[in-house]
């Protein structure tokens, strides 16, 4: 756990640079993560100059009256898919002031997987401000908090490798 959490500060250290160089800021909408993306940014001081907001939305109620996801989306596809994390990530950033937003759904376990998405199955989804939402599967391995911070690590790769290409 001590590795992913150096690698999360440094991660979060380039993605601060990365939103300040161009006047940019994130928001990000967690479900299966809980508001981990969201701590381990704010970890950082001076991070109000970049993160806008966090919406922490585990139940379904809370994706659709948070975030706009339409409740047929998740019934259709689950809450669990790429269909509803691209719908987390452009809602983040429909009701925030953000110019950048990322989203994180998945089942950490110990229950809840199935044959089709088993434990550690996490959907990842990054937006922005004119670009629609590019969503990234994880099979992550491990116990729920492996998978939770597992899971994290690469939501801020992505958003690192999104906002340095921007």
């Amino acid at each position: 756990m001590e590795i992913r959490l150096s690698e999360s500060a440094a991660l979060v250290v380039r993605l601060a640079a990365a939103l300040r160089s161009r006047g940019a800021s994130l928001a990000a909408a967690e479900s299966c993560t809980g508001g981990l993306v969201a701590a381990a940014c704010t970890s950082l001081a001076g991070s109000s100059d970049w993160f806008e907001r966090g919406f922490v939305t585990y139940s379904n109620a809370a994706k659709t009256e948070l975030l706009g996801v339409p409740i047929e989306l998740i019934a259709e596809h689950g809450a669990v898919s790429s269909a509803v994390a691209c719908a987390m990530a452009e809602g983040a950033l429909a009701r925030s002031h953000a110019s950048v937003a990322v989203a994180v759904t998945g089942i950490a376990g110990p229950g809840g997987g199935t044959l089709a998405k088993p434990v550690g199955t996490v959907w990842i989804a990054i937006a922005s401000v004119g670009r629609p939402a590019q969503p990234t599967l994880l099979q992550a391995a491990g116990d729920r908090a492996a998978v939770r911070a597992v899971s994290v690590v690469r939501a801020l790769t992505l958003l690192v490798e999104h906002c340095e290409t921007a």
